[in-house]
């Protein structure tokens, strides 16, 4: 299995949002947990149904949503004229 292929989407899970496996873990929670400095192990011990490449899964979905281009209005980067 492809580590994007371990997340799953679907209308009547977590509202829609992005899980793990169809399970009813969320991408946010594994990355809520890394981000308060929980260690892929013990979130291992504490979800024994996930897997590593699940941890690592959340990881690079998070890394390709983040990774586009942002789009900013036209007025945004116009130089401003010096009063005068």
């Amino acid at each position: 299995m492809k580590l994007l292929e371990r997340i799953t989407m679907g209308p009547g899970k977590c509202g829609g949002r992005p899980c793990i496996r169809g399970l009813r873990i969320r991408v946010t929670d594994i990355l809520g947990m890394l981000a308060e400095g929980v260690s892929h192990q013990e979130i291992l011990r504490d979800f024994p149904y996930l897997e590593p490449d699940d941890i690592h899964a959340a990881l690079a979905y998070a890394a390709r949503q983040a990774d586009h281009a942002v789009l900013l209005p036209a007025w945004r980067w116009t130089p401003r004229r010096k009063a005068s």
